[in-house]
């Protein structure tokens, strides 16, 4: 059995660790708060911080298949770039296409240079899209309807126009020279620019072809995912993020059958194969929940990310159930099926196992 490791316990590690219980490997977790988010559910924990004993992690990395960062603390992924050759297994990460996605001022200038299109920055007029230069991009992000808004602004916020339209995202996998582009999914926004829903969508020729241009251009060896709004001026991107992603994964493995960790161990292996379709068309919806006065009301992910135990509450067929311990009682909740019919059944039972549990005093 292949053993994987995993630097950072938070939503990231989550779904990787999700994707590794599925394909059958083992899963160690470093990560240096000893209330880990997903500490309970992986295989081994080590708690420890990286930067102040990487000896530790490159001793670990003689245990395992290979290692994969989860995080998107700056000086972690630059201490493991400077310890990359010492490590004794593959450490599943592109840091080159990182540094370009990380800054969104940079890979703007990226999506430019080769013709994709994206929205325009600093238009003359409002309504403006605010966001960070480097962080995800529901942190920070607002819509401001106003020019007075926008005095006193931090002048590192990029300033673009807002577009309107379905946000979509799609995961390409690449080895550097060939590049696997899997199955598009719609991002459901809340009112904090966060993502509380995932749904798979259909066949989006133009979204593939631009994901694939990008990945080609970077010389992609890792995973990356393309972000875009699906406007009536026509598609434009967002941004990119050269990372393993939280949620869309899991739509795309229930969705269309393909492990988005198999494939990327796949690529620094035996190398991944080009390919523009998809092997099934099944439907998953992936979403996440706060419990409040006996009503389920959708929330985003940020919220899940600031508790300290994640845990399975129920699993059966095309249905699973996650609990969020911490702050608030928050749930996941990935229901799927051959039809978006029969995933929405799913969906209604497992609204309805959460009211009934929580009334018994269970949880």
């Amino acid at each position: 059995m292949k053993q994987i490791c995993l630097i950072g316990g938070k939503l990231q590690g989550f779904e990787v660790a999700y994707h590794a219980r599925k394909a059958g490997i083992r899963v160690v977790l470093v990560d240096r708060n000893k209330d880990a988010l997903i500490k309970d559910l992986v295989d081994i924990f080590y708690c420890f911080d990286v930067m102040e004993e990487p000896e530790r992690l490159i001793g670990i990395s003689g245990t395992v298949d290979a290692m994969i960062p989860v995080n998107e603390n700056f000086d972690t992924i630059d201490l493991l770039e400077t310890i990359k050759d010492k490590l004794q297994c593959p450490l599943l990460f592109d840091f080159d296409a990182y540094r370009v996605s990380r800054d969104k001022s940079t890979s703007k200038k990226y999506f430019r240079s080769i013709g994709i299109p994206t929205p325009m920055d600093k238009p003359t007029h409002p309504p403006y899209f605010i966001k960070p230069y480097c962080m995800s991009s529901s942190i920070g992000a607002a819509i401001i309807y106003d020019d007075e808004d926008l005095k006193g602004l931090d002048p590192t916020m990029l300033i673009e126009e807002y577009v309107e339209g379905d946000v979509l995202s799609i995961e390409v996998v690449g080895d550097g020279e060939h590049f696997t582009v899997v199955k598009e999914a719609k991002v459901h926004i809340d009112d904090t620019y966060d993502c509380h829903m995932v749904t798979p969508v259909g066949h989006n020729p133009e979204l593939r072809m631009v994901a694939y241009k990008l990945a080609r251009g970077l010389k992609l060896k890792g995973i990356m995912d393309v972000e875009a709004i699906d406007s009536p001026q026509g598609l434009k991107v967002l941004e990119i993020d050269a990372r393993f992603p939280s949620q869309t994964p899991t739509v795309v493995y229930h969705s269309s059958g393909i492990n988005l960790l198999e494939l990327l161990l796949q690529a620094f292996t035996e190398g991944v194969q080009e390919t523009f379709q998809v092997p099934e068309n099944n439907y998953c919806i992936y979403e996440h929940f706060l419990l409040k006065d006996g009503i389920l009301l959708p929330i985003g992910e940020q919220i899940l990310s600031m508790g300290n135990n994640y845990r399975m509450l129920h699993a059966s067929e095309g249905i699973e159930i996650f609990q969020c311990d911490g702050e608030y009682n928050a749930f996941t909740v990935i229901t799927w099926d051959k039809d978006q019919k029969k995933a929405e059944m799913n969906r209604k039972k497992a609204h309805e196992m959460i009211l009934g549990i929580t009334e018994q005093e269970v949880i």
